[in-house]
């Protein structure tokens, strides 16, 4: 899924959540300041609750419209000043799976603590809770809208 890499990556799981937007500044903070590329990534899939027996949908059109939620996302995370160092990535199935598989080449995944399923009292999301077991990389789990802190050299 992922490509080999000479320089670091930092790898933002993003769902559309104000967890996930907060994430995903993280990221590319970290990212700059580390020198690192970032892959923005967001997971989507049809569940067989919303799709049913016998149901086949249209993955192209899904696709590109989780495109387009990613992207509106990303400008209103940066508005003008998208990181040149970052590329935007929509992969089809689940979120955890995807993102672990991603941990394999990556230097550090950033994942917000709760998305959009789930229970709001919970302090990890489900699929946080498997990164967090899983990953092959160490993963930043952010918690709040507290701000990367300033490096002073």
């Amino acid at each position: 899924m992922y490509r080999s890499h000479t320089e670091p990556l930092v790898v933002a799981g993003v769902d559309g959540s104000p967890s996930s937007r907060a994430a995903l500044r993280w990221a590319a903070t970290f990212a700059a300041l580390s020198g690192a590329r970032l892959d923005a990534v967001m997971a989507w899939h049809t569940p067989t609750t919303f799709a049913g027996p016998g149901y086949i949908p249209a993955v192209s059109s899904l696709s590109v419209d989780y495109e387009k939620v990613l992207n509106e996302v990303v400008d209103e995370v940066f508005g003008a000043d998208r990181p040149s160092y970052m590329t935007v990535l929509v992969r089809e199935g689940n979120a955890a799976h995807l993102l672990i598989e991603a941990s394999k080449d990556a230097d550090l995944i950033v994942v917000g603590s709760r998305g959009h399923g789930g229970f709001a009292g919970l302090l990890l999301g489900s699929v946080s809770a498997k990164l967090a077991e899983h990953a092959s990389c160490p993963v930043l789990i952010h918690h709040g809208d507290t701000q990367i802190p300033e490096v002073h050299s």
